[in-house]
């Protein structure tokens, strides 16, 4: 792979849910709006780094797994 995750799974599952539940909100309280869309797009981003297990603001403050390799 070419990245290291950073993202144990415990916290996977909540940024899945916690996506999910921003794309939501966002589009039903704000519509089709700007607001929205900015809204379902952080939701979506959430989402992938649930998925893939990497979050790029975490890796540039250095954080990592604890026990992972160094």
């Amino acid at each position: 792979m070419f990245y290291r995750k950073n993202v144990d799974s415990k916290e996977r599952v909540v940024r899945l849910v916690a996506g999910v539940l921003m794309g939501a909100c966002g589009l039903f309280f704000f519509g089709a709006t700007p607001l929205g869309w900015l809204a379902l797009g952080a939701g979506v981003m959430t989402v992938l780094t649930g998925l893939v297990g990497f979050c790029p603001a975490c890796a540039m403050v250095g954080r990592k797994l604890p026990g992972g390799p160094q």
